[in-house]
Formats: C-alpha cells, sequence, structure tokens
C-alpha cells in the first residue's frame, strides 16, 4: 500500500512540476515610466487568460534600457523576449533583419493605430513594433500663475513669450521656478528636447552631404538661449534632470512650465499624482525662426527580437499590452484620463476619454502635425525630428548631450561645448564613410 501511495505521489509531483516547467517565461525589458509601471500592476490580469505565460520583468531608467536592448540585440544575447524600444531604433533593427515582425489579425485593428505612429514603426510596409503609448511634445503650464501676472498664454507661443512668462513667474524663494527643461545628458534625453530648439531656430545635425551642422548659428542660438533661460529660471541642478525629475517637480507645483512629452500631461492632470492638477494647461510646443520640428514625435513600443525562442508567446503578450482592449481595462481600473495615449483613433473617438483627458485636443494636435520626413527649414538627408535615424546616432548624441549638459552646468562655455560636438560627429560621420 505504502508503494502504491508513493508511487501515486510522486507521478502527482511529476505532473506538477510539467505543469509548472509547461508555463512558458516571458522577459520583458521596460522602461520606468508610469504607463510601463501599470502594465506591471496589471499583470495579473494577463496571465489569467494566459495561464501558459507567465510575465517577468525588467524595468530600467531610460538611459540604461536603450545600452541593455541595444547590446542584447546586436549581440544576439538572448536576454529579452519582449523589448521597449522606440521610433529610433525600430526601422533601424528591422533593416538589420534584428526584429520579428509583429503579427496582427483582424481583432487587433491595425488600421486603428494612428498614421505617425504606424508609420514610424514600420519597416518595408510591414510593422516592426506595437505602440505601447505614443507622444510628441508640448507646453504644460500653470495657468493661475500666468492668470495672476495678466499674461495670456497663445495656442503656439514663440519661444521669446515663454521666456517673458518665466521671467514674471519665476519665485524661487516661493518654490516656483519659471521654466523646467531636460538637462541630463543622453541622445534620448536632453538632446531629445535641445534637437526640437534647434529645429525651430533653423538648424539642423546634418546637411545634405552629411556634413554635421553643430558649431552653425542656429545651433549657438538655440543652445545660447537655453542655457540662458535655464540659468535665469530653472531649478538648481537642472544638468541632471530628465522626463521624470521634471515631472516630480512639476507634480510638487515647482515647475511653472514645463516643455516635455505629451504623455506627462495625463500624470500632471491627475489629482492622485498632481498638486497642481487643476491649476495645469497646455499649449502647443514654442516655435522661433520656423514651427518645423518644434515638437517631437516618438512611440515607446514592445517589439520581439529575432533570437527569442519564445515568438509566440511574446506576440501574444503584445498584441495584449498594445490593443484596443488594454485601453479599455486602464480606463476600468485607473478612469480614462489615466490610459495610455496617442496610439489608437479609437482612443480620442472615445467620448469619456476625451471629456476626461483635458489635454487630448492639444496632445492629438502635436503628434499629428510632427513630420519627421520634413522636420528641418533646410532640407536634411535624414529622417526623424529630435532625432536622425541612422545607426551612428545614438554615439553623436551621446557624446553632443554631454557636451550641452556640461554647458549647462557652468563646466564649459556654450562655444566650447559646440565646437568639441562639431568635432566629434565628423569623426563619428567620416569613420562610417558619409564623406571624407
Amino acid at each position: 500500500m505504502k508503494r502504491f501511495l508513493k508511487a501515486g505521489l510522486v507521478l502527482a509531483l511529476t505532473a506538477a512540476g510539467l505543469a509548472a516547467h509547461a508555463a512558458t517565461e516571458l522577459v520583458v525589458a521596460t522602461v520606468n515610466n508610469g504607463h510601463m509601471i501599470e502594465m506591471q500592476k496589471l499583470t495579473p490580469v494577463f496571465e489569467k487568460a494566459h495561464p501558459d505565460i507567465k510575465l517577468k520583468w525588467v524595468t530600467l531608467e531610460e538611459g540604461t534600457l536603450r545600452q541593455r536592448v541595444t547590446t542584447d540585440i546586436a549581440t544576439k544575447g538572448g536576454q529579452f523576449d519582449v523589448m521597449t524600444i522606440g521610433m529610433y531604433e525600430t526601422p533601424i533593427w528591422a533593416k538589420k533583419g534584428w526584429l520579428n515582425p509583429i503579427a496582427t489579425d483582424a481583432a487587433y485593428d491595425v488600421d486603428d493605430l494612428l498614421p505617425a505612429m504606424r508609420t514610424g514603426l514600420s519597416a518595408d510596409g510591414k510593422l516592426y513594433a506595437a505602440p505601447f503609448y505614443g507622444e510628441s511634445s508640448m507646453l504644460m503650464y500653470r495657468k493661475d500663475l500666468a492668470d495672476k501676472v495678466g499674461f495670456k498664454m497663445p495656442d503656439q507661443p514663440t519661444w521669446a513669450q515663454v521666456k517673458e512668462l518665466a521671467g514674471k513667474v519665476h519665485d524661487p524663494k516661493g518654490g516656483v521656478y519659471g521654466m523646467c527643461l531636460r538637462g541630463k545628458p543622453g541622445w534620448g534625453d536632453n538632446m531629445a528636447f535641445l534637437t526640437t530648439l534647434v529645429n525651430t531656430n533653423g538648424g539642423q545635425w546634418f546637411d545634405m552631404s552629411w556634413k554635421p551642422q553643430i558649431d552653425t548659428k542656429p545651433w549657438k542660438d538655440a543652445i545660447t538661449f537655453y542655457v540662458d533661460l535655464m540659468k535665469a529660471y530653472g531649478p538648481p541642478g537642472a544638468s541632471a534632470n530628465s522626463f521624470n525629475e521634471n515631472l516630480a517637480l512639476f507634480n510638487e507645483g515647482k515647475c511653472a512650465m514645463w516643455v516635455d512629452a505629451t504623455i506627462a500631461a495625463s500624470f500632471v492632470s491627475d489629482p492622485k499624482q498632481s498638486k497642481v492638477a487643476d491649476k495645469v494647461a497646455f499649449a502647443q510646443a514654442p516655435t522661433a525662426v520656423t514651427p518645423k520640428g518644434a515638437n517631437w514625435l516618438w512611440a515607446w513600443a514592445l517589439a520581439v527580437p529575432a533570437g527569442s525562442q519564445k515568438v509566440d508567446a511574446a506576440q501574444t503578450f503584445i498584441k495584449w499590452a498594445t490593443s484596443k482592449d488594454y485601453i479599455k481595462l486602464v480606463a476600468k481600473e485607473q478612469g480614462w484620463g489615466a490610459v495610455p495615449t496617442g496610439t489608437r483613433k479609437s482612443t480620442y473617438a472615445t467620448p469619456e476619454f476625451m471629456k476626461a483627458a483635458r489635454f487630448a485636443e492639444a496632445e492629438k494636435k502635436a503628434i499629428d502635425t510632427a513630420n519627421p520626413n520634413d522636420s528641418t527649414l533646410p532640407k536634411s538627408p535624414y529622417v526623424g525630428v529630435q532625432y536622425a535615424a541612422i545607426p551612428e546616432f545614438q554615439a553623436i548624441g551621446v557624446a553632443v548631450g554631454q557636451q550641452m549638459s556640461a554647458a549647462l552646468s557652468g563646466k564649459t562655455t556654450v562655444d566650447q561645448a559646440l565646437k568639441t560636438s562639431q568635432t566629434a560627429a565628423e569623426r563619428e560621420m567620416k569613420k562610417a564613410g558619409y564623406y571624407k
């Protein structure tokens, strides 16, 4: 009898082991932004619907995420089954054969994706990353402070007007700084914002013969304006601040104005996160010489690396996380004001969303007007608003970002920062064979 009980126990344990073993574990690399953290909280919902798939999250700060996923995919490391990547990497990596195309079906409704997002995440007409949230950039400002000094914000302000308001409302003793902007070095950190400032001042990264244009007047105008503005009206330590740091400052009521990703609007207008939720208003990103390239275009998207051994499970998860139903799930759990935005037409066609999200109209206008194929006043050979979609840009953007951060912190002059950046960019482009 004991022998039979023992055999039964062994069989039961073996069956349990096999069942546990049968579940596919997906390792998902993602960025530590609010919407991604919300997605992780909803893991049990996904796993309940798909008991054969378990999710393991690797959540990283933006710059670290970029380094880790780039190294992993280039070396075919196979650490991640799902990667959070953006519009910069997607077409480049797709052309190198590093990504699996997204396997969409009728229920996924790929035609519902906003055209700007779908195009930016495609190569040769195929979608290679599914947008989890999309964004442009916009101006978020304290309407109460503007009203107090009698300033009426235009729908499309100029940088001169924004600087004027910053000077009127800057009150460091009262804990309010006139302007918050990115200063932390990185091609996707300070350079994402600064490239739009250069664009609207009439500048570009490269001319039509791929020669870097960093030591030109538009760059000098843009960076001098930025450094002067932040030294006069920015918070202390601005050279270390990127999206999350400025979001925290704004939500604490310490920023009168902030130009950054439209996705921030859902956080700054959420009373659960923001002390100034009822006081914030929105306008288009400021312009200078030209409106071209004044506001960026980006998507954080989910992709399956070509080296993954778990492609079907990865595709299942991606379709769930970027679907219309996922957006409805977040709306049910957190309210329509908290859903990931900037990806689907149907979101903006939902009356509950348009009512809950005061920023929705300004956000969609910013996304619709950003044009990665025509983002500079002089003609440019590259695609991209706040980046140039060539493999060499990552290294160039990082090097230039370090120089701009040093200029902001006073470790170097604007002129020296531009000169050093130009030399570094020329060296990279010549090495890559773009010109002699």
